[in-house]
């Protein structure tokens, strides 16, 4: 089962991804209570762009950022990873977006969100060009982008538009949000974009914003459905069947960007030509590596590392 596959040879980037990426303060106990916090970057697409980084693709993201130094710890660090960021936008009307973690319970995260009005929340048309002129081989997006305001998903309709038109994979991770917007709210758009890509990435929950059965989206023309499935592993439905794989398993300490990292594995596993089943475990791998580590993006491997889930447990490298 060979699944979707990218130009080859291509003169541009391997992989683009657009988004709102934003200050994280990640707080060690109760926020109300106060308390040590530590400070880092997080953002679903800029998440994926360093964990295809990390494996050695060319990996680009683009967006908003403020006027403000959480833009420049922002930019530092996806540069630091690899990352492209040369046609990121700096907004001086905007600020950047902030986001608070509250880790609750040992499985149970919350999040409070401060991006109303933000720099990534006035990405518009007007910022497209600029990132498809780096050629992508992959357009990668999500439906957390479209929440973010009415100019932000005319843009991203017109920047799937001009990704098929250049030829590049459209790959669309649902990713629903729902204290972004309700899921009445978000079914229109996200089914509109679903059905213009090539690869759309889902959870279990999500797959109904998107179609009443998988096979709807292969009927429309997408040519793969992936659907991850958390503990229970991941699927892709193609037109030559199903394939299944069960995830990795690692001890838990923070599930937050497994989402991210799996699909960042799964669309590593398309540029390097892999089967699908072959994808859906590099997918399964990353999501293992993602929630085996604290943070969003902090623990993701190299492609060197991509072994290390198979050393037996306890076992010292030296």
């Amino acid at each position: 089962m060979s699944g979707a596959s990218v130009a080859e040879g291509s003169d541009g980037i391997d992989v683009l991804t657009v988004g709102e990426t934003m200050t994280a303060v990640r707080c060690a106990g109760p926020l109300r209570l106060g308390g040590p916090a530590q400070i880092t970057v997080a953002g679903a697409e800029s998440n994926l762009a360093i964990g295809l980084a990390r494996l050695g693709h060319r990996a680009a993201w683009s967006g908003r950022l403020g006027p403000d130094e959480s833009a420049e710890l922002i930019l530092r660090t996806l540069r630091a990873e690899g990352v492209d960021t040369s046609t990121v936008a700096r907004d001086p009307e905007a600020g950047t977006g902030l986001l608070l973690f509250e880790r609750r319970l040992a499985d149970l995260t919350r999040v409070e969100y401060h991006r109303a009005g933000s720099a990534g929340s006035r990405w518009n048309a007007g910022d497209i060009e600029p990132a498809l002129a780096l050629r992508p081989r992959i357009v990668h997006v999500t439906g957390i982008t479209a929440a973010l305001s009415g100019a932000a998903r005319e843009a991203l309709s017109d920047l799937v538009a001009g990704a098929r038109g250049q030829g590049a994979l459209v790959s669309v991770d649902v990713n629903f949000r729902g204290r972004l917007w309700s899921r009445d709210q978000a079914r229109p758009m996200l089914r509109d974009l679903a059905r213009r890509a090539d690869v759309v990435i889902a959870s279990e929950d999500e797959l109904e914003l998107v179609a009443a059965e998988p096979e709807e989206l292969l009927e429309a023309g997408v040519g793969e459905v992936v659907t991850k499935r958390g503990a229970a592993g991941a699927s892709a439905l193609t037109r030559e069947g199903e394939v299944s794989v069960p995830a990795r398993r690692v001890q838990v300490v923070d599930t937050i960007g497994a989402g991210d990292a799996f699909s960042a594995g799964y669309l590593s596993g398309v540029l390097d030509g892999c089967e699908v089943d072959q994808r859906l475990a590099r997918g399964a791998t990353l999501g293992a590596f993602a929630v085996a580590s604290a943070g969003d993006w902090e623990g993701l491997p190299t492609r060197e590392e991509l072994a290390l889930l198979d050393v037996d447990e306890g076992e010292s490298i030296r």
